[in-house]
């Protein structure tokens, strides 16, 4: 192992993909069990580490001298072996913490901070925070001092939020840390959760204007500073925002809506194809769990059943990655499907002539006047739910095409 990256669960980080793009050095994930961590730092098996949880404060015995910004923090992200075989601990934290701050143009200079969790990232985040003059900052945890009654209770003049915790990561994508509305006085949202790309707490941030970022940009910045010390030379900065675009294109999903028959199937498989990428159909899915097709779900259980299994298979599809899915022409309906699409991926909107729907066998658009009633009840709700819209007036080829470029200029803002 040259470089790479150690930690208990590793399945779902994206620290190969980054270095990969950072510098020419072989970079691994290594998954070490607790009792395995100490064997593994004495056999010096590697030039350079990152180390990630549960290890950040682990590894620092090891270590014959530390950083200032470990010592700061009290944890340790990476080590690097010396000439003499005696391992050197830093930690790239702050600076990937202040970077993703900037980004999302949040500015905590005199303000009231309230960091959520109380672990090693809660840590980093005081640190960045004093650095750029927050006025006050308070850590709200379930068993500190400060528990989340009395976050509401008396801190709810806060004004920066920071969600250092792990609740709204995947795979329990719907869930948040706090209610939102019940701070009113918030004026920026930094969430370090990464994966999905916008929580549930990003997304009720952007909901109420609130200028909110998340944490991949933070992973990017801190990843950048380590290659530098793994390769040796500078990287250039503008590095960091190449490479968070890229991995959004690569790992975002990209979700098709739209009327009944406009063409979201046969011009999601095609894109499929042409990105090599899975596709995956709602509809198709919904007949898969039910046993039974969609007019017989709405014969036999009504629309309330069919939207409530609707929106089952799709919080599931939307939890995956890189992949196209094609929704259902209601799916955009639910406030709670839109929130579901929008947290890992990028929303196209099929648009096709009505007069070009096809009816039959579809138990909402009957008619030519029922399609002009669907259309004008879900217009709204589309164009809300859409990042970008796509005509499908021309060949399958032509509006893949279209799709393909929408979805990379959308996956990079």
């Amino acid at each position: 192992m040259e470089y790479g990256l150690i930690g208990e669960k590793l399945g779902h980080s994206y620290s190969h993909m980054i270095h990969a793009r950072l510098a020419d050095y072989r970079y691994e994930l290594k998954e070490v069990a607790p009792e395995r961590l100490d064997a593994f730092i004495e056999a010096r098996n590697f030039r350079g580490l990152n180390v990630t949880i549960p290890y950040k404060q682990a590894v620092m015995k090891h270590c014959a001298e530390l950083s200032p910004e470990a010592m700061e923090v009290g944890s340790v992200n990476t080590l690097i072996v010396r000439p003499d075989g005696s391992l050197f601990g830093h930690n790239t934290d702050i600076d990937g913490f202040i970077y993703m701050l900037r980004r999302g143009e949040i500015d905590p200079a005199g303000a009231k901070a309230v960091i959520l969790g109380s672990g090693g990232t809660s840590l980093t985040a005081r640190a960045a925070l004093t650095r750029l003059g927050a006025r006050e900052i308070v850590t709200v945890s379930r068993k500190g001092p400060v528990d989340y009654a009395a976050l509401y209770a008396e801190h709810a003049d806060a004004e920066i939020l920071v969600n250092a915790t792990p609740v709204g990561m995947y795979p329990k994508n719907g869930a948040s840390p706090v209610e939102l509305g019940r701070l009113p006085k918030v004026r920026g949202v930094a969430d370090v959760i990464y994966n999905p790309e916008k929580t549930a707490l990003i997304l009720a941030a952007q909901a109420k204007g609130i200028p909110a970022v998340s944490g991949l940009s933070m992973l990017v910045a801190q990843a950048r500073e380590a290659a530098e010390l793994f390769a040796g030379h500078a990287i250039p900065a503008g590095r960091v925002e190449d490479i968070v675009s890229e991995i959004g294109a690569q790992t975002l999903n990209l979700i098709l809506v739209g009327m009944p028959g406009c063409g979201k199937s046969t011009l999601g498989q095609a894109v499929a194809a042409a990105l090599q990428r899975e596709f995956v159909d709602c509809d198709a899915e919904i007949v898969r769990r039910a046993g039974k097709s969609i007019p017989e779900i709405f014969a036999q259980d009504g629309e309330g059943a069919f939207r409530a299994l609707e929106s089952g298979v799709l919080t599931d599809v939307c939890r995956g990655h890189g992949l196209v899915i094609s929704t259902g022409g209601g799916a955009v309906l639910r406030a709670e499907n839109r929130d579901a699409m929008r947290q890992n991926g990028r929303v196209c909107l099929i648009r096709r002539a009505l007069a070009l729907l096809p009816r039959d066998g579809r138990p909402l658009s009957a008619s030519e006047d029922a399609v002009a009633r669907l259309w004008e009840a879900r217009r709204a709700a589309y164009e809300t739910a859409a990042d970008f819209p796509v005509e499908n007036d021309g060949t399958v080829e032509a509006a893949a095409e279209k799709i393909r470029e929408g979805f990379y200029e959308a996956a990079h803002h």
